[in-house]
This record gives C-alpha cells, sequence and structure tokens, in this order.
C-alpha cells in the first residue's frame, strides 16, 4: 500500500495553533540574537539601560527556553501521527520518513550556512532519525523513558555545575564579555560584505549549531519523545474530556515553570541558576502554556479569533524560514544595516509586527493553496509524485 500525505480533514487544529504561538515566542527569543552580538556577552551584566533591562528580564523569564519546547513536542506528536497511519495502512514507515527528515536535514544546512546560524531544523531532523527506532516503544513506557533521559543527564550537570561553582567559585561567567567575537560579529553582520558575512556565519555554526545538536540528545530528543508520547494517548484530542486535569496541570506547570524562570533574577545569575531556569524551568513553562490553549480552545470564540494564528502555524517551515529571511534583512548590512542599532523593547515589536504580517500573508495564502510553498516542496521531495496545492485537493503537514 502506499504512502499519502495528510489530508486537512485529518488535521488536528489545535495543534497547529499551538505552532503559531510557539513560532511568535520562539521568533521574539531569537531576535535578541538577530540584532546584537548576544553569544558573547553576560546577558545580566550587559543590558543597563532601564528599558533594556526591564524587556530582557520580561523575555528571559517568560519567553526565552519556554517555546521551543513546545515546538519539539509538537515535532514528536506529528511524528507518532505518521507513525500510527502507516501501521494503519500497512505502509513502511521508516523508509518514507527518512526521505522526510533528509530533506529537513537538507533544509535546515540551508537555512544554517545561508541565512542564520541558529538553526534548529538540523537538529529536529537529526533527533527524528533516532525518533523512527523510538516511536516502537509502547506508549506505557515512552514517557518514562523520555523523562529518564531529560532528568538525569540534566539533573547530573546542574549538580556538577553547582559544586564547580561552591570549590572555585571565581569560575562563573559573570560579566563575561568577548570583546574581540563581538567587534568581529559587527564587522561581518553590521558593516561586511555577504561573503564575510557567510564565513562568520560559518565558524557560529560550527561553534554553536554542531553542539546544540549534539545536546540535542538530552535536550531535544527527550521533548520530542514526549511529543510522541502524548500523541500515543491522544491528550489533545482529548483536551475536551480532560479539562479538570489540564486545569490542575497548567495552575501548577505556571507557578513552577515561572519560579524556576526567575531563578537568576531572585539570587545571584550564577551558571548553575541560569541552568535551573532554562534546563528545567523552560520546559515545565512551556507545559503550562500548552495547558492554557487547550482550555482556550475549547473556546469556540476563541478557535474563532486565533484560527488566522493556526493558518501560519499550518505553514511552519514556510513561516519559520521567512522570519530568519526578514530579520537578517532588517539587520545585516546586505539589508537595512540595523544591526547592534535596535534596543530589545524594538526588537520585540519588530518580531511581532512581522509575524501578524505572516499571519495575513498565511491566512490570505491559505484560501487558494492547500498549504505552504516549502511544505509542498517538501511534500513532493517525499512521496516523489504530482502534488496539488490547490485548496480542499492537496495535503497537508501534520
Amino acid at each position: 500500500m502506499k504512502i499519502t500525505p495528510t489530508t486537512l480533514d485529518n488535521r488536528v487544529e489545535v495543534l497547529d495553533l499551538l505552532r503559531g504561538f510557539a513560532l511568535l515566542g520562539i521568533f521574539i527569543a531569537n531576535m535578541v540574537h538577530f540584532q546584537s552580538p548576544y553569544l558573547y556577552v553576560d546577558p545580566y551584566t550587559w543590558f543597563i539601560s532601564p528599558s533594556d533591562a526591564v524587556t530582557f528580564k520580561g523575555i528571559d523569564i517568560f519567553i526565552e527556553g519556554s517555546f521551543y519546547p513546545i515546538f519539539a513536542m509538537l515535532f514528536g506528536y506529528g511524528l507518532n501521527m505518521q507513525y500510527e497511519k502507516t501501521l494503519a495502512n500497512g505502509s513502511a514507515f521508516a523508509p518514507m520518513m527518512a526521505r522526510r527528515l533528509a530533506i529537513l536535514l537538507g533544509f535546515g544546512l540551508l537555512h544554517a550556512l545561508f541565512i542564520w546560524s541558529g538553526d534548529v531544523l538540523f537538529t529536529y531532523a537529526v533527533m527524528g532519525f533516532i525518533m523512527i527506532a523510538f516511536l516502537k516503544i509502547s506508549k506505557k513506557w515512552i514517557l518514562p523513558i523520555a523523562a529518564i533521559l531529560y532528568v538525569i543527564p540534566n539533573a547530573f550537570l546542574y549538580v556538577a555545575t553547582r559544586f564547580l561553582e561552591a570549590v572555585s567559585p571565581n569560575s562563573a561567567l559573570a560579566g563575561y564579555v568577548d570583546i574581540q567575537q563581538i567587534e568581529m560579529a559587527i564587522s561581518a553582520y553590521g558593516l561586511g560584505s555577504y561573503g564575510e558575512i557567510f564565513s562568520f556565519r560559518f565558524f557560529e555554526w560550527l561553534t554553536f549549531g554542531l553542539l546544540s545538536a549534539l545536546s540535542g540528545l538530552i535536550l531535544i530528543l527527550p521533548l520530542i519523545m514526549l511529543g510522541a508520547g502524548l500523541s500515543k494517548r491522544r491528550i489533545f484530542e482529548r483536551a475536551g474530556e480532560m479539562k479538570g486535569r489540564i486545569a490542575i496541570m497548567t495552575v501548577l506547570t505556571l507557578a513552577v515553570g515561572i519560579w524556576l524562570k526567575a531563578a537568576p533574577f531572585t539570587g545571584e545569575p550564577t551558571l548553575s541558576a541560569q541552568m535551573l531556569q532554562s534546563v528545567f524551568g523552560g520546559p515545565i513553562l512551556a507545559a503550562g502554556y500548552v495547558g492554557v490553549l487547550l482550555l482556550l480552545s475549547q473556546i469556540p470564540l476563541f478557535r474563532t479569533a486565533f484560527r488566522p494564528v493556526s493558518k501560519a502555524g499550518r505553514m511552519s517551515l514556510t513561516t519559520y524560514i521567512t522570519q530568519s529571511v526578514v530579520a537578517t534583512t532588517i539587520f545585516y548590512s546586505y539589508g537595512f544595516g540595523m544591526y547592534g542599532k535596535v534596543d530589545l523593547e524594538t526588537g520585540v515589536w519588530i518580531a511581532v509586527g512581522v509575524f501578524v504580517i505572516q499571519v495575513i500573508i498565511a491566512e490570505l495564502w491559505l484560501m487558494k493553496f492547500s498549504m505552504g510553498p516549502l511544505e509542498w516542496l517538501w511534500r513532493k521531495a517525499t512521496y516523489g509524485k504530482k502534488l496539488s496545492n490547490k485548496e480542499g485537493k492537496g495535503h497537508h503537514l501534520s
């Protein structure tokens, strides 16, 4: 039996809504990287103007590290939906998914090398190849295994960091500023030619991108497994009948998540406090955000009002890549050259404004076509046959 893409009737709309809001949060978090040499400073001491300090605190507590877990979980949710569909059809899952992930890997490399070094698609694709085997784990065991894979190594690293801080207090990175790298980043991104930008971006990707892919084994893979486990239990499809439990989970995770995310501000911004914030607080707060959206999605008026956001989520690959294209055009020298010249608050409003425009474009595009242009290209390359992109006749990304 041949494998076919997911049709519109098979979609779970709340997944697209979650993707849409996750894309907005990720874009706001990424904006500080687009607009400044953020990688080479200690942000807890770097932002000294009142406006930047307040904006950074808001981003750090409520945005940074709390939206990529949603996207990772949704990636796993979709992978399991595809897996169960092929089982129902009697089709071979691994060859088809390997093709999809290889193409995603290609998108990620092109994105990282030619547009922006902060790409996550490469890491997702690598983790996806591992998930081809992990999806066979039963729904009874996949969530406990995901928890073990996440908690044990990250807890060990946290304890080891606390120990090193105790025996060598001067080893903390407080006040860290790499002046040479800051000057090189400004010279390349703000003033350089495209060739100079490419060279510096390639260096950044080798330094941070590949490290991110490696750390994905303990940070991203378990979250993808979590999403697959939730999919095996049809949690989002059954959200209406689970409102009470979801509400309790939401209140608890919001409270604990915000408390952990505020750790560098309520105490010293040590490396261990930052780890506690990002590694544990980020995903917990993300769970709270998911709960809020699941509960609100039970209200017809909310679904109607924010359906355009789900359209951007339905075109998630196109939306994500075009965010990088627009942001680098605004800040890099080959565009408007605003790198290092925009304050944090303005950067946030730029991200929100660009996303609103993306939502409008997605709404207009999907009136005529069934999927975004990059989604269509991905599907075309995966299934190797003619796919219509006309509304009502095409296929969609699960």
